[in-house]
């Protein structure tokens, strides 16, 4: 318990939570002496509190992601909802990707994407790498999304090396590791913006990682109404 008086001649403790957080031994009877030197105390706690609370994710930087990654992951299953066997199966041509094969890359990039941010979490902050990141939130999804620019994946996550081997697979994998992800985003106190990754595609902080995921998701769900609007796709 605190104790009554919690000044005395020689002590000063700073009490928080019932139990002392400072306690400085004082020779000084003056008051005088004390007061600068609580005063400073006092100003370097409120600091260092305020630094701790600034590290964590805004309500709009956590609302904002969440929603995100629930957009993204609803829009996935509504493009392939009824969705028969001919039509999952069928490419425009024989290097592009079926429906089906969209899924198998969503759902594998999903698992191996996160871990890479996940993997980055579990290292100190290094806010110093913060200077070589050249895009801003808004204009990193723009880029994933765009389908005007195309790319290569990796080979790891090439449908033809998808773990999934059927589209219920591949669903049941993204949604569960979709659902973490967000139960993630909803409770980490994590200092996502400055554990910052340096990859081959770019430098983004781990906040920016996730919504590089959702739009990744995006990207390929655009993809998967490019092939549902290709002339020769099966009408059921």
């Amino acid at each position: 318990m605190r104790p009554n008086s919690p000044f005395k001649t020689s002590e000063l403790h700073l009490w928080k939570n019932d139990a002392p957080m400072v306690n400085l031994c004082i020779k000084s009877n003056s008051m005088k002496t004390i007061k600068p030197l609580l005063l400073l105390i006092i100003l370097s706690l409120v600091a260092y509190t305020g630094n701790a609370q600034q590290n964590q994710l805004t309500p709009k930087e956590r609302k904002d992601a969440i929603r995100f990654l629930k957009e993204t992951e609803s829009g996935v299953f509504k493009a392939v909802k009824n969705l028969s066997e001919a039509q999952l199966t069928y490419k425009p041509a024989a290097d592009r990707w079926s429906v089906e094969d969209c899924v198998k890359h969503i759902a594998a990039s999903e698992k191996e994407l996160w871990a890479m941010a996940e993997a980055s979490l579990k290292n100190a902050p290094n806010p110093e790498k913060r200077a070589n990141i050249k895009v801003t939130d808004s204009a990193l999804v723009k880029g994933v999304e765009d389908r005007s620019q195309k790319r290569k994946t990796f080979a790891a996550l090439e449908p033809a090396n998808s773990p999934y081997k059927t589209l219920d697979e591949a669903l049941k994998a993204f949604k569960e590791n979709r659902e973490k992800l967000i139960a993630f985003v909803k409770s980490t106190d994590a200092d996502l913006r400055n554990h910052v990754l340096e990859l081959p595609m770019g430098t983004f902080d781990s906040y920016q990682f996730i919504l590089l995921i959702s739009g990744h998701t995006n990207r390929h769900t655009q993809q998967i109404e490019e092939v549902k609007a290709d002339p020769g796709f099966p009408k059921n």
